[in-house]
């Protein structure tokens, strides 16, 4: 495997001839958006956190009263974020024609929000919510509002100088969500979570279905910002050895493909990516 740690032109010499003429697939990650002000979990620096858990949330009800207290604080710097030259240029590639479609695995919605169309968000999206007895979705926006006014001014005593965390979490004292209460669904008093999937959660099978059929159009397979540590995503790492597909990637750090991967940039994704797309377009 060719590995460049910097994404200068000789450098990016093998991932370019990997990608000239092929289509590619994208398999993107948490790396993608770093950029635009979004903690990862797994990158350099990245300290360790625990998620909260599938089953803890669907049967704790403290453990929903937390995660929506640390979200409340959270959100609005999440929501607040942008796309990244990264982001751009990934849109880019696909209107060129190189790129068929972005696999992410990120809950930011940040490839819609730069252009790129067909976007299969694997582990889905944190601008809605729904209602786990009646299925009923609503706005994050929305649901924002309810979580502040039925807490009246707990918000105005929180969230300045609190660290960031991961998918819109926010680093809080236990005591500060003691008393921090969260609105049922309006349609049937069901419990609402984030529309989006958990950790120890599988993720819906018309959606893995949605990104095999992107996967199948796939002449490489190109990992963007991804340690490919959570198999949601190693699991088309794995399709594309079985079926003699290669792998290229941008990533700062390791990852689980290294060392099947035909070639390796490192560096960060907002650099790299405007360069490999100017290039790709001579």
């Amino acid at each position: 495997m060719a590995v460049s740690p910097l994404p200068e032109a000789e450098a990016l010499a093998p991932l370019l001839h990997l990608l000239r003429g092929r289509r590619a697939v994208v398999l993107a990650g948490a790396g993608c958006s770093t950029e635009s002000g979004i903690p990862d979990y797994r990158g350099p620096g990245a300290r360790p956190r625990t998620p909260i858990q599938y089953q803890e949330f669907v049967r704790s009800e403290a453990g929903r009263a937390r995660y929506w207290a640390r979200s409340a604080v959270g959100w609005p710097r999440f929501s607040a974020a942008r796309p990244n030259a990264g982001h751009f240029a990934l849109a880019e590639l696909e209107d060129s024609g190189i790129v068929q479609g972005v696999i992410t695995q990120n809950v930011d919605g940040l490839h819609h929000a730069a252009g790129s169309r067909r976007v299969v968000e694997l582990h889905g999206s944190l601008a809605s919510v729904r209602c786990l007895a009646c299925g009923e979705v609503a706005s994050r926006d929305r649901f924002q509002n309810r979580l502040l006014s039925m807490n009246g001014d707990w918000a105005e005593h929180v969230g300045a100088g609190v660290e960031q965390a991961p998918d819109g979490d926010a680093e809080l004292p236990p005591s500060v969500v003691e008393a921090f209460r969260v609105p049922a669904c309006e349609s049937c008093g069901g419990v609402i979570k984030p529309d989006v999937v958990f950790f120890g959660e599988n993720v819906p099978a018309e959606r893995v279905e949605d990104a095999w059929r992107l996967f199948a159009e796939a002449e490489v397979l190109l990992v963007a910002g991804s340690s490919l540590t959570v198999y949601s995503g190693r699991r088309f790492i794995y399709r594309a050895q079985q079926q003699g597909v290669p792998i290229g990637i941008i990533n700062i750090g390791p990852t689980r493909a290294d060392p099947m991967a035909a070639a390796k940039v490192e560096g960060p994704l907002g650099r790299i990516l405007p360069q490999l797309a100017q290039a790709l377009r001579r």
